[in-house]
């Protein structure tokens, strides 16, 4: 009895067992050498592992510059966020309550630019936003300025701009999602209570969609925050974001120990972040 039943346990485990070895062997397990390393240090170009430190931690806590990136990081996120929400819930309102027969062609525009590069996409942002780009060209032509905006490009405002452009879709789909659960018999009993189209949306669809809209925000929150190539190709200085950081201590200062240590601060703010993501979402699921 005890047999058929192990076998029958290690006949369900099976299918999920290759799954199981490829997140620990491909995700836990650098986790976890990362981790290692943030506690090691390094000295000449070589890295000490006889002795363990939480210098890089106090350097990273003590040193204003790392603090400093890492809040323009959050802030820059939290723009993209805000940007994303404004631009893709109106679009995502659209298409699961009014596009009607055209709702598949609309929604495919949405995924499409997924299919693009994301390099592509990045870059063609900077042909636009350059001095002789074709947002310059069409402001000197019209004498809307008389020379060209330096602001435009290797900014924040960049970095933002393309980073919104980029994660949108992340926030239209679950949005879409969610208002198309919205049972329209809700919509209905409510204008036939007397609520105008405003306090049907402010009363009944926003709360119904919040689910969505919190996993959109999250999407596009963590994406951003991480992300390393927009501020690389569309930044300048005061545009740096963490991921850069990062890379720039791996590979040119080759200070893993350091990059490693700041790699788990990173880590552990999305940990933060998903877990009060996740308790608000369940929350409103529930209420």
């Amino acid at each position: 009895m005890r047999a058929s039943t192990f076998r029958a346990r290690l006949m369900t485990m099976l299918p999920v067992a290759p799954p199981f070895l490829w997140i620990a062997l491909f995700l836990f397990a650098p986790y976890c050498l990362l981790f290692c390393y943030s506690f090691w240090s390094v000295n000449e170009f070589q890295i000490i592992q006889r002795h363990i430190t939480l210098a890089n931690y106090l350097h990273l806590l003590t040193t204003p510059l790392y603090l400093t990136v890492i809040l323009r990081s959050l802030r820059i996120a939290f723009s993209v966020v805000v940007l994303s929400l404004l631009l893709g819930y109106p679009l995502a309102y659209f298409l699961a309550f009014h596009a009607g027969r055209h709702r598949h062609l609309l929604y495919q525009a949405v995924i499409v630019p997924l299919w693009v590069s994301y390099l592509v996409r990045a870059y063609a942002w900077k042909v636009i936003f350059g001095n002789e780009g074709v947002l310059n060209t069409l402001l000197l032509w019209l004498h809307a300025t008389q020379h060209p905006l330096g602001f435009l490009l290797y900014s924040p405002f960049a970095v933002i701009v393309t980073l919104t452009h980029i994660y949108v879709p992340f926030v239209v789909l679950p949005v879409v999602a969610s208002l198309e659960k919205i049972p329209r018999e809700l919509l209905e009993s409510s204008s036939d209570l007397g609520a105008r189209p405003w306090q049907t949306f402010l009363r009944v669809v926003l709360p119904l969609s919040l689910p969505g809209v919190i996993s959109g925000a999250t999407f596009a929150f963590l994406l951003s925050f991480g992300d390393f190539l927009a501020p690389l190709l569309l930044g300048g200085p005061s545009s740096v974001m963490i991921a850069n950081v990062v890379a720039n201590l791996f590979g040119a200062d080759y200070n893993w120990p350091l990059g490693a240590a700041v790699a788990v601060v990173i880590l552990l703010i999305v940990v933060a972040i998903l877990s009060v993501t996740q308790r608000l979402e369940r929350r409103w699921r529930t209420a």
